[in-house]
């Protein structure tokens, strides 16, 4: 036949198509099977890795909603930010203060002797290590000082060794020669830096700076802070002082400076928003995963978590949790402040002019919707997180149960390759020896046909 690889020198088959042809029937069934199993796994794998980041994103924004106050609708402001700057945290409601800074927070500071050589005098002359001891809050930090190191080379070593424990170091140079001031973080009273050891750098060092407290007035309280970021001074209210409050003119007092916080329909907008967004977020993805697709002929193609269970239980759960009344103001709904939801996909979004007027008199009431244990940011959190737990969660276990999937039938695809292989040389075996035998069989009969044509030869001569 035109075209046909003859593999079977004495048959003139191929035998190897033939081979080959047994095998591929042989294993079609099986890797068809596998092939649609770690099609549809790695697909669903992709799926659900895609939605629980989403959902990770989703609850990172809840928390940081929360964190941040974003309901908390108030507008910060402080009259002098020279003197002070002010943040929300969780629990700051509407109020106003006036701060009076006296004094603010320090750290300690201490200098070394001058040292005339410079930067590159060498503090250790002799032959063995020395250490220089730096202490504050009774925490004790050694710094060996080893043969021939330099004033410049002490302050890297305090910098490289416990820059992270707050100490800094740093060589100050004049016409007289240098000196090392050491520093910290650290600041109020009781966190002085002393120096100790047996490196002579401890030896007549002075204190440059003594620590202090922040002194300040609240009201007309006075109070004191060992550092100059407050937290604690108001209930959610972050205050960080930044400079000395001025006297006022006849220098009787320090001039107020206002630290104001006011319910802002502006900030629960903005909030609103940034809420509508996030959640936006999460449901393309959702929606991507597990919509139908209508084809241009009119099919209809799933995704590959169409009609998954797990997909409709998180959906419905976010949804219940949406769609309930909450809070303790007149208005306990997100309808109630012009959000809308999308008959397509579910997607949020705002009417402006409803909110506008939901706005004007009853702004406050969202932020009952949204914060506390038993508003909406901390139920969705709650719902959510049976499916987003990182090792134990609906998504997770999903996850590490398609993964050994996969991971089975890739040991199937070795056992089918292997067993195929096996087959193909065994049929290609047998197909050799009955080329040999046709062969020996050929032989034979190009045998007897010479004898006999020898034969009718030497008949014909006589």
């Amino acid at each position: 036949m035109a075209g046909t690889t003859v593999s079977g020198i004495g048959s003139g088959i191929d035998t190897q198509a033939i081979v080959k042809s047994l095998v591929d029937a042989q294993k079609a069934p099986k890797q068809a099977q596998i092939n649609t199993q770690t099609l549809k796994a790695t697909t669903t794998l992709s799926s659900i890795g895609k939605i629980q980041a989403a959902l990770d994103a989703f609850r990172g924004a809840l928390t940081s909603m929360t964190n941040d106050n974003s309901f908390g609708g108030l507008a910060l402001k402080s009259s002098d930010e020279k003197v002070a700057t002010i943040t929300a945290g969780a629990g700051a409601a509407n109020g106003s203060f006036n701060l009076q800074v006296e004094q603010l927070a320090s750290a300690s500071k201490v200098s070394t002797k001058v040292y005339a050589g410079g930067a590159n005098s060498v503090v250790n002359a002799g032959t063995s290590a020395t250490t220089l001891t730096i202490t504050q809050n009774g925490k004790a930090h050694d710094v060996s000082i080893p043969p021939g190191a330099t004033l410049q080379q002490v302050r890297e070593a305090i910098n490289s060794q416990f820059g992270t424990a707050g100490l800094s170091a740093n060589v100050l140079t004049d016409a007289s020669g240098s000196r090392l001031v050491i520093t910290s973080n650290k600041m109020g009273v009781g966190s002085d830096i002393t120096l100790s050891g047996n490196s002579g750098i401890d030896t007549g060092y002075t204190v440059v700076d003594e620590p202090k407290n922040a002194k300040y007035k609240l009201d007309g309280i006075a109070m004191e802070s060992k550092s100059n970021d407050i937290s604690d001074a108001v209930s959610g209210l972050n205050i960080k002082l930044v400079g000395v409050s001025a006297k006022e003119k006849d220098g009787t007092d320090l001039v107020k400076t206002t630290l104001s916080l006011t319910t802002s329909a502006t900030a629960l907008k903005s909030g609103l928003k940034g809420f509508i967004d996030s959640y936006n977020a999460l449901m393309k993805v959702i929606n991507a995963e597990t919509r139908v697709t209508k084809n241009a002929d009119g099919t209809m193609t799933p995704a590959a978590l169409t009609g998954d269970a797990s997909m409709r239980a998180l959906m419905s759960s976010i949804r219940e949790e949406m769609n309930a009344l909450s809070g303790n103001g007149t208005m306990k709904s997100l309808a109630a402040f012009g959000v809308t939801s999308s008959q397509d996909g579910g997607l949020l979004s705002l009417d402006d002019k409803k909110w506008d007027k939901a706005a004007a008199t009853n702004a406050a009431d969202l932020t009952s919707i949204f914060n506390g244990k038993d508003g909406m940011l901390a139920r969705l959190q709650k719902v959510t997180e049976p499916y987003a737990k990182a090792s134990t969660g609906t998504l997770a276990e999903r996850s590490k149960t398609l993964s050994e999937s996969l991971t089975k039938l890739k040991t199937e695809q070795d056992t089918l390759d292997a067993r195929m292989e096996a087959l193909r040389i065994s049929l290609q075996d047998k197909y050799n020896n009955m080329d040999t035998l046709v062969t020996q069989l050929r032989q034979q009969q190009n045998n007897v046909l010479g004898t006999l044509n020898a034969l009718n030869n030497a008949k014909s001569d006589k």
